[in-house]
């Protein structure tokens, strides 16, 4: 009962916003051009549902492959960078170097390496995702309370033993968290690819709704982002709730 009050007080939070923007709108008599109601959001979402489901899919497609990417790296470098001093050393100062470059500027540089299509979308989405997995991860292998760890050695476990009954289960909250933060990024790293450079997906709807001043159309494309940023972080929540049998 509890949570379903808590999911009810979310959507009453997102009905007001609406409400609140609509009267704004309405009261203010603001030039659609400038900022359209949210009812003519919500037509235009409507009578282009097609297109926005068919951008929407690949948007969707290259998050979701440059987020997998980002796991998987993400993982495999914090524990290299963890078990092994020589690695921490040459990597970690070379992954903070990257996360400090702006990555919007590498995105011209990707399209001109990989061209318009999927490639250079997945590797903005993975660019953006990477970091926050790799810290998440090693800060929770790190992190595993040092009293278990020495119980561990009392009875004579050994590394592989302590490693994946131990510090796997102590970090996979931490892991879950970056991927939460990870997600979001991904999403809009394969924006920030299609509006550099591409011929489909939404990034490249929200040019084109721009160009055509298509106010409505562009908020529509915005409202599709959210949702399946909103849809793909509640995945990561599931995982982590049932999954790993962690209340969040």
């Amino acid at each position: 009962m509890r949570t379903i009050l808590r999911r009810l007080d979310a959507v009453l939070g997102f009905v007001f916003l609406a409400l609140a923007w609509e009267i704004c709108v309405r009261v203010f008599e603001i030039k659609p051009y400038l900022l359209p109601a949210i009812t003519d959001v919500l037509r235009s979402f409507w009578q282009h549902r097609a297109e926005l489901a068919y951008h929407s899919l690949i948007t969707t497609t290259q998050v979701a492959l440059g987020f997998a990417a980002a796991v998987v790296g993400g993982v495999a470098i914090s524990l290299a960078v963890f078990f092994f001093d020589p690695v921490r050393r040459v990597v970690m100062p070379i992954i903070v170097a990257l996360q400090g470059i702006p990555k919007i500027a590498l995105a011209p540089l990707f399209v001109v390496w990989f061209g318009y299509g999927t490639t250079s979308k997945v590797l903005m989405a993975f660019l953006f995702a990477f970091f926050p997995v790799v810290i998440a991860s090693l800060g929770g292998l790190a992190g595993t309370p040092a009293h278990l760890i020495e119980h561990f050695r009392a009875i004579g476990a050994s590394r592989a033993v302590t490693f994946w009954r131990l510090r796997v289960p102590s970090a996979l909250p931490s892991f879950v968290d970056g991927c939460k933060m990870a997600m979001p990024l991904a999403v809009i790293g394969a924006i920030v690819g299609e509006f550099v450079g591409s011929d489909s997906g939404l990034g490249n709807l929200i040019l084109m709704a721009n160009a055509a001043a298509r106010t409505d159309l562009l908020f529509a494309a915005i409202l599709a982002i959210t949702a399946i940023s909103g849809l793909l972080y509640a995945v990561i929540h599931l995982f982590g709730t049932k999954v790993w049998w962690r209340a969040l």
